[in-house]
């Protein structure tokens, strides 16, 4: 790649669909104990319903449903059962990692923003090869601020972290709530709409891109 644009300073990647595959590993997983709790719920239901939502808003939306509360450490066996299941098949997004060593050595700094807890970033970054690429105290999870995604929060403090002001700032989403919540930090964002609905990314204020090999000229590099 060539060198930065002058108003790119950094490069903020949502994780989970993004730079992992991990939306239907954790959407089976989710699905399944949903079901076995007594709240029949197929795949593409549990992406529709709860993707994109921190845990504890997924308990009690699906309690809300069941109409009863669900047992004690639920939400614990529900990440043990995810770790699992990620070790066994999780894969990174086809070359996603080619374009971000590409983006560093442009000269523009990356870090990572996601709804997930930082341990759940950082296996998920771990498993796929792609934890060299970005530096520990460059993650960032919701669980560090007030609110999370469509609140611009996460999106805020990340770049305060990094030292970037928002208008020199570029996401990377794929949810509809992410890609709100950076608008609403002032942020230019790109929807990656490979396995996401491409009008709804645009109807919140993406511009869309299906291959990562894209992704360097919508960032002028």
């Amino acid at each position: 790649m060539s060198g930065s644009s002058p108003d790119l300073d950094l490069v903020i990647f949502d994780c989970d669909g993004v730079l992992v595959d991990s939306e239907p590993i954790s959407n089976e997983v989710l699905a399944r104990m949903l079901s076995e709790e007594g709240l029949p719920t197929s795949l593409a239901q549990s992406r529709r319903d709860y993707q994109g939502l921190l845990l504890a808003d997924i308990l009690t939306a699906a309690e809300a449903r069941l109409g009863r509360a669900f047992p004690d450490g639920w939400l614990d066996r529900y990440e043990r059962e995810r770790s699992a299941a990620f070790r066994e098949g999780l894969r990174p997004i086809r070359g996603v990692a080619a374009i971000v060593k590409g983006i560093r050595e442009a000269g523009v700094a990356v870090c990572v923003a996601s709804q997930g807890k930082l341990a759940k970033t950082r296996l998920s970054l771990q498993l796929t090869g792609l934890g060299d690429l970005f530096e520990d105290d460059a993650l960032f999870s919701a669980y560090q601020v007030p609110k999370g995604k469509p609140d611009p929060d996460l999106f805020l403090h990340a770049a305060s972290e990094m030292g970037v002001s928002p208008w020199k700032c570029v996401v990377v989403e794929d949810t509809p709530s992410g890609v709100r919540a950076a608008v609403a930090a002032g942020m230019r964002v790109l929807g990656y709409s490979a396995d996401s609905g491409e009008h709804a990314l645009r109807r919140a204020g993406a511009e869309t891109f299906d291959s990562f090999d894209a992704l360097p000229g919508l960032l002028g590099l």
